[in-house]
C-alpha cells in the first residue's frame, strides 16, 4: 500500500508546484536560513511539530527509501507557515485542534501505525489534511535550503541532478545542418 501511495505522490508533483516554488523562492530561502540558523521552529511549538511530523511520516512513509521524516519536511512546513504560506496558519491551528479531538488528546505519534492511519483516513478530506499533504510533498522535493529535502533525499528518489551540468540532447545537434 505504501508503494502505491508513494507512486501517486511522485506523480502528483507537477510543473505547477515547481512554478509556485520558483515564484516564492526569495521568501523561502530567507526564512529557511533563519530557522536553520536558530535550530528551532519559528511557527510550531515542539508538540505541534511532533504532530505534523507524525502526519507527514504517514503521508510519505519510510520504506526502502527515506520518507518525510528523513527529509525533515517539518522544517520546510514550519518555514512555509511564517513566509509564503502564512495564510495557512489558521488551517493548521484548527486542524491541530481537530487532530487532538480525533486522538482523544493523545499525541498522534504515540498511536500504533494502524491507529494513525485510521485517524488520518477519517481526516483526509479536510482542508488541514490536504494542506499538510501538499506541504509534505513540496518539502520532499524543494531545494534543501528551504528546510526540507534533507541531504537531497527527495531528489535522489526522482533522479534529479542538481549539479547544473547541462548536456545538449543527443541527436539534433550532432547532425549536419539541413539534414534530419
Amino acid at each position: 500500500m505504501s508503494d502505491s501511495r508513494r507512486s501517486f505522490l511522485l506523480k502528483s508533483f507537477s510543473a505547477s508546484t515547481a512554478a509556485w516554488l520558483t515564484a516564492n523562492w526569495p521568501a523561502e530561502v530567507a526564512a529557511a536560513e533563519k530557522a536553520q540558523a536558530m535550530g528551532a521552529f519559528t511557527y510550531f511549538t515542539r508538540e505541534q511539530a511532533a504532530e505534523v511530523d507524525a502526519m507527514a511520516a504517514q503521508i510519505y512513509p519510510t520504506t526502502d527509501t527515506p520518507g518525510a521524516r528523513e527529509a525533515q519536511v517539518i522544517y520546510f512546513i514550519d518555514t512555509a507557515l511564517v513566509t509564503f504560506a502564512s495564510d495557512k496558519q489558521d488551517v493548521y491551528a484548527k486542524g491541530l485542534a481537530e487532530l487532538s479531538s480525533q486522538t482523544g488528546g493523545r499525541p498522534l505519534g504515540t498511536l500504533t501505525n494502524e491507529q494513525q492511519i485510521q485517524v488520518l483516513t477519517a481526516m483526509e478530506k479536510t482542508p488541514f489534511f490536504r494542506t499538510v499533504r501538499e506541504h509534505t510533498i513540496t518539502g520532499m522535493f524543494a531545494a534543501p535550503q528551504h528546510g526540507g529535502n534533507y541531504k537531497k533525499v527527495g531528489w535522489t528518489q526522482i533522479g534529479y541532478d542538481d549539479s547544473l551540468n547541462f548536456r545538449a540532447p543527443f541527436g539534433a545537434y550532432d547532425k549536419a545542418e539541413g539534414t534530419w
